[in-house]
């Protein structure tokens, strides 16, 4: 019993040997601000909660082409409303200034093409002198024994700007010429109903026969060689020499009787006499008409077109004197009077 007394229970209060809650090794691990246990845990602390749940963020759609538009609206339209594209203003001006371009480039490849050619044709008869030229008017048959005269081709002598009134200049030169012929038989109808009215008779075959070559060497060569060259000096022979045949359109217009000219008057007068051969006066008559309205529009616009080109008389004259003076013939005869004086002054006492 005595042995059992001296047990000592190993939860009595005795020495810290006998204690084993008071052992190093359990002291050390107590709960402390370096070693957190479950003493010291609180579930109900108030801690930051974990974030929420996010879904991954879905791939960035492909950017859409340059030529597409960036911005889209965030209302969406209905199938029948019209899309807006812009302001109608704003479209009509930028189709008015892409339709100006467009004529413009069209001008100019067509103004370079022109002057392609013209250099083409230019080259072509420099590198043979005027020799390769060959003149093609008028345009006479090869068997004929007498050649052509002119060179003539519009297309390629004068600049695009002066094509059209050239060509309505010669048309209307061809339409002179083809009245006047009119003209004549008229007048032999005339004559062969009424023996009385040969002067009329002989006068329209010597228009017919005067005015068809002098016409077209007087004034159309200059107005066709003042267009060609700008030549102040042709453009002011083309005036006064058509404005004469102007003065000749309107005379033919009124048909004085005797004059050669089937015109209003004498084709009144022939109404009396024979109906058919008065028709055919009229139609001569109405075509002189033309030609006379015609004739002085032309020449208005032509002496607009010169006022535009720069001519002066000043010029016509420096164009003069340089072709009498590049004359050779002007220059024998000058060099042959200078060389006469001269000797006269020498033998003279």
């Amino acid at each position: 019993m005595a042995q059992n007394r001296d047990i000592r229970s190993p939860f009595s209060d005795s020495g810290e040997l006998d204690n084993p809650f008071q052992d190093p090794a359990v002291i050390q691990h107590r709960p402390s601000q370096q070693y957190a246990t479950l003493d010291v845990y609180n579930p109900f602390e108030n801690r930051e909660p974990p974030p929420a749940y996010e879904p991954p963020a879905p791939a960035p759609a492909p950017l859409p082409p340059p030529s597409a538009p960036t911005v889209q609206s965030s209302r969406k339209l209905s199938p029948t409303e019209p899309k807006n594209y812009g302001s109608y203003s704003t479209q009509a001006s930028a189709a008015a200034a892409t339709a100006e371009l467009l004529k413009k480039q069209e001008e100019l490849n067509r103004k370079a093409e022109e002057l392609d050619r013209r250099e083409r044709e230019l080259q072509h008869a420099g590198l043979g002198g005027t020799g390769t030229r060959q003149n093609n008017w008028p345009p006479l048959p090869s068997f004929c024994p007498v050649q052509p005269c002119f060179f003539q081709d519009i297309s390629v002598d004068i600049p695009q700007e002066f094509q059209k009134t050239v060509s309505t200049m010669y048309y209307l030169w061809l339409c002179s010429t083809l009245t006047l012929v009119l003209n004549f038989l008229a007048c032999l109808a005339r004559f062969c109903v009424d023996t009385s009215s040969g002067s009329g008779f002989g006068l329209s075959m010597l228009w017919l026969l005067l005015f068809t070559p002098c016409s077209f060497v007087c004034w159309y060569r200059p107005m066709y060689k003042a267009f060609r060259s700008d030549s102040s000096f042709n453009f002011f022979v083309f005036f006064f020499i058509f404005f004469v045949q102007d003065v000749f359109f309107v005379l033919q217009a009124i048909g004085i009787p005797g004059w050669g000219f089937s015109g209003w008057v004498f084709a009144i007068v022939a109404v009396g006499t024979n109906p058919a051969v008065a028709v055919l006066m009229l139609l001569v008559a109405l075509l002189f008409t033309g030609i006379a309205v015609l004739g002085i529009v032309m020449l208005k616009r032509i002496h607009s077109l010169y006022r535009r080109t720069g001519a002066s008389f000043q010029k016509a004259q420096q164009e003069f004197a340089a072709g009498v003076f590049s004359n050779p013939a002007v220059r024998t005869a000058a060099a042959n009077a200078a060389a006469g004086a001269a000797e006269n002054a020498f033998r003279a006492p």
